[in-house]
């Protein structure tokens, strides 16, 4: 053999190995065979969100967290860390049965989510978005030498009621129209009512349930404007020139049955007489 020819046989060759998929890759039949010692080192410092095998059972390699690609092929891909779900795109899903776009088959088909998507409270006392968030903050935890941080109940934790925005001191003319409001928050969301302090004899104060039976308040009440909160207004409507009408009115009539009964009084006693 010619010395010139051994370079371009040595070049096939060269290209063949340069060639071969990497352990734990699918090929176009397939996974190959799994050599773990050919596998990619992990980080030093570990996975965040702890580590799956990929998609050929091979290899250990770092899960993904939510929100980000999976599913692809290469380095765009990936698997989800447990708890999560690879959820294929919306514009993966209306080609399914159908041609794929060349936009969406160049990019990774899915992007991970959590399984369990509703809020837990943590043992730390935290409320955290999903389980997956709950779990991301445990691990953490361990890495700093913490606790590990489990799940106590579903749902938000309970959180005691407290005043957002409490009422602020009016001052104002008398006739007018005003009203106070107050903002409070709590888990569950907590009732919102209203009281009146009355300072009777010897100075004893005792506490009146408002509205009450009195015609100038009204109160109301709504949730918001954040979740678990509540907030509530009360009203002091112009009705004390009304009321002072009322009462004016009423004594009009009352003087009036009092000359009325006067004068069939004087009447009597002037037929009597």
């Amino acid at each position: 053999m010619p010395p010139c020819a051994m370079p371009l046989l040595l070049l096939p060759l060269l290209l063949a190995a340069l060639a071969l998929p990497a352990p734990g890759t699918a090929a176009a039949g397939g996974c190959g065979p799994c050599d773990a010692a050919r596998c990619p080192a992990l980080p030093a410092r570990g996975c965040p969100l702890g580590r799956v095998r990929d998609a050929c059972g091979c290899c250990w390699q770092c899960g993904r967290g939510e929100g980000e690609a999976c599913g692809g092929g290469g380095a765009a891909g990936g698997r989800c860390a447990p708890g999560l779900e690879c959820v294929k795109s919306r514009q993966r899903r209306k080609a399914k049965g159908g041609p794929v776009p060349a936009a969406a088959a160049a990019g990774p088909p899915g992007v991970c989510l959590c399984k369990s998507r509703y809020p837990v409270c943590g043992s730390d006392g935290l409320t955290y978005g999903s389980g997956c968030q709950l779990r991301a903050a445990s691990l953490r935890a361990q890495s700093r030498g913490e606790p590990a941080i489990s799940q106590r109940s579903k749902g938000a934790c309970e959180q005691g009621p407290s005043i957002v925005t409490p009422p602020k001191d009016i001052w104002n003319v008398t006739g007018a129209q005003i009203y106070l409001s107050c903002e409070v928050i709590g888990i569950p969301t907590p009732v919102l009512i209203w009281n009146k302090i009355i300072r009777g004899q010897y100075g004893v104060q005792r506490m009146e349930l408002l509205p009450g039976d009195r015609e100038n308040l009204a109160i109301q009440t709504r949730g918001g404007p954040e979740k678990h909160e509540v907030t509530g207004w009360v009203l002091v409507s112009t009705v004390c020139e009304h009321r002072a009408a009322q009462a004016a009115e009423s004594k009009l009539l009352m003087d009036r049955e009092q000359d009325s009964t006067q004068m069939a009084t004087d009447r009597e006693f002037a037929g009597k007489q």
